[in-house]
């Protein structure tokens, strides 16, 4: 997989870059620059196993993982390494990936806090559906708090979310 890589990214075969990565040649580069920024070293200077990938192939493999959510299995078996070796540095290229994505300013907001902020930033949105549902909660110990909850109906404590 990364000589197929190599190839397609020394080539700039633009279409099979899009697809296994959903980023084109030079957007890849751009983001290839700030994830080498923002990739610490945690290993001192002599000390540890050499790094199997440059900061390309790290990119392009959680890149890669994002687009096509294989397995882990499949991932080590792509890349020459152990399951437990995806696994790992998926969780450790996902921060620095989110991080880099920030610092473009190309990461979407994800949380909207209230009812007020969310017209704010969508002020031409008339109506909105919600699609909720309950969750079990215990039951409060505060008898104000109980009332508060209570529906009338002898049933499980719900929380509508």
């Amino acid at each position: 997989m990364l000589e197929a890589f190599r190839n397609i990214f020394n080539n700039k075969k633009e279409r099979q870059m899009k697809a296994l990565t959903g980023l084109n040649s030079n957007e890849f580069s751009k983001l290839s620059e700030t994830f080498g920024e923002l990739k610490n070293r945690k290993r001192a200077i002599g000390g540890g196993s050499k790094p199997t990938l440059t900061l390309t192939e790290k990119l392009f493999f959680i890149l890669l993982e994002l687009k096509t959510y294989p397995t882990f299995e499949v991932m080590g078996a792509f890349f020459k390494v152990d399951r437990s070796t995806a696994c790992r540095w998926v969780q450790d290229f996902i921060p620095i990936l989110e991080e880099a994505l920030g610092k473009e300013a190309v990461l979407p907001e994800r949380q909207i806090e209230s009812i007020e902020e969310f017209i704010d930033r969508f002020p031409e949105v008339e109506e909105v559906f919600s699609d909720g549902t309950e969750r079990p909660t215990q039951r409060p110990g505060d008898s104000q708090i109980q009332k508060e909850d209570y529906s009338g109906k002898k049933s499980a404590i719900l929380i509508k979310i």
